[in-house]
């Protein structure tokens, strides 16, 4: 677990200076110079995109972490392994541009009444999928070579920074709506190039396919497992990013544009999942293909633990001060009526973090094919509480149908994964930060009913107060939960990181 660890700050810490890029792009520069609309049109492009490119990896990515094992070689360059995933994503892609060219009267028709705008950009999702397609299938492949930092480098810092310059080339009107969304699209054409760049300079992969290492059984075996990732991608890449296309076809670009603004905000949360996510795939599908139950336990244990002491920490943070966040924000009163959407998808990210390790152990044990009956679950519940919640409460609806569906989903899932593998990544200790994080929120409620107001009157200037306020406030509650946390010993790892550092300190 020490490498997992090790691996996922460097990785956290690429996330978090992608994430403050990220955070200006947002919340100052989109919000200024965008309006509501063209935040909307921008969102559900990179969404749609997303999940077109989920769809045309047919599973390559779940189906590389499962049979890399195999083929793991450095002498042979991995047996060609590169050259095999190369090859499937191509096949997905083809058969979404005959299915994009089939559907595409239908698609228009859902978006024209309230979202013609992103119906004049619809071809762009062709070349804008197929670079994300492969931008993903080269960042895996670099996570099964234990290399990380540079395409998440290349994501979250080197994509932001040029969505950012295009952002603002628009806001000054050097750029029409059109070239800026030309630009994007060219942006992750570039990131896909500096990708596979970084691959090569690694001397580790090969386009070479060795079709003599690949056996008749191991032949069926992968294709099988293909097959079947294949069939799971078709609802499982939808779940996460039909929230946002349903509420621009219901409710229009504008609404989606809020929407957009209230789930950056709640991203956050899952921030730190995403490196240690990507580095801790690899050792759980070693230890369920070794039948290493102790270790895989192990393993879930621990990611859960940090992921719901690193997200409830960021869900506080970002709860206590949402008011103040929409206060800074430019043009605010726009965007304000996404405050709850904030809280409930934080709620929903919280979730997922913690809870994912446990689609992982399941897609790699001998019960994988059992992962399809729960995606499918889970995206008929998801378009299903869409499609009734939000005619009903709007936006609040959406959010809410990804909460109740992740939570029914992992319910079950979890219980499935513990009778059928013994591996459950709960743990008594995180009783005990839920506990500390309680505390938490009710030291906040305290502070803003007596001290708030108090040091709010000695400022004339009422948005100065509130920041002062709010900062001084979350640092010092943040500050004492995480020596308690420390004092507790509730993560070996994170006492071992701060004796480290009170130990350099000193030194």
């Amino acid at each position: 677990m020490g490498v997992v660890v090790t691996q996922s700050i460097k990785g956290t810490l690429v996330h978090y200076v992608g994430a403050l890029i990220g955070f200006f792009t947002t919340f100052v520069v989109l919000t200024k110079y965008l309006t509501p609309e063209e935040v909307g049109l921008t969102r559900v492009m990179i969404d749609a995109a997303m999940m077109c490119s989920g769809l045309a990896q047919l599973g390559t990515s779940s189906s590389a972490m499962r049979f890399y094992p195999y083929f793991k070689d450095q002498d042979s360059r991995d047996h060609g392994f590169f050259g095999w995933s190369l090859l499937v994503p191509c096949l997905g892609f083809v058969m979404f541009v005959a299915v994009f060219f089939l559907f595409k009267a239908s698609f228009v028709i859902f978006f024209s009444e309230k979202s013609l705008l992103f119906v004049d950009y619809l071809y762009f999702l062709i070349p804008m999928s197929f670079f994300m397609l492969y931008m993903a299938v080269f960042e895996t492949n670099s996570n099964l070579l234990m290399r990380i930092a540079v395409p998440k480098f290349i994501r979250e810092v080197g994509v932001r920074i040029l969505t950012l310059i295009d952002y603002v080339l628009y806001g000054y009107d050097i750029m029409s709506l059109d070239q800026m969304v030309l630009f994007l699209c060219l942006i992750y054409g570039l990131a896909t190039i500096m990708n596979v760049i970084y691959l090569l300079s690694l001397k580790r992969i090969s386009f070479r396919v060795d079709l003599s290492f690949v056996t008749p059984s191991l032949r069926k075996d992968f294709l099988f497992y293909t097959l079947f990732c294949f069939a799971a991608a078709v609802s499982g890449t939808v779940a996460p990013y039909i929230s946002q296309l349903l509420v621009s076809g219901t409710m229009g670009l504008a609404w989606a544009g809020v929407y957009a603004i209230a789930l950056a905000i709640s991203s956050i949360i899952e921030i730190p999942y995403r490196s240690l996510g990507a580095i801790s795939r690899p050792h759980v599908s070693e230890a369920m293909s070794n039948n290493d139950i102790a270790k895989a336990n192990f393993l879930c244990k621990n990611v859960a633990l940090h992921q719901l002491l690193v997200g409830s920490f960021l869900f506080f943070a970002i709860w206590v001060n949402i008011d103040l966040l929409f206060e800074l924000l430019p043009n605010g009163e726009d965007y304000v009526a996404g405050k709850w959407v904030v809280f409930i998808l934080g709620l929903s990210k919280l979730l997922n973090s913690v809870l994912n390790i446990g689609t992982t152990v399941l897609s790699y044990s001998k019960y994988y094919y059992l992962s399809l009956g729960f995606t499918l679950l889970l995206t008929f519940l998801v378009i299903f509480l869409n499609v009734k919640l939000i005619p009903l409460i709007g936006i609040e609806g959406s959010a809410l149908s990804t909460l109740m569906s992740y939570l029914v989903y992992y319910l079950l899932l979890l219980w499935v994964v513990n009778r059928k593998t013994k591996v459950n990544p709960f743990s008594t200790k995180e009783l005990l930060v839920l506990a500390i994080v309680s505390v938490m929120f009710a030291v906040n409620v305290v502070w803003t009913t007596f001290l708030s107001p108090m040091l709010e009157s000695l400022f004339y200037n009422d948005i100065l107060a509130h920041l002062l306020d709010g900062v001084i406030r979350t640092l010092i509650v943040l500050s004492v939960g995480i020596l308690v946390v420390y004092k507790l010993k509730v993560s070996e790892q994170v006492n071992g990181i701060a004796d480290s550092f009170i130990s350099r300190f000193r030194r």
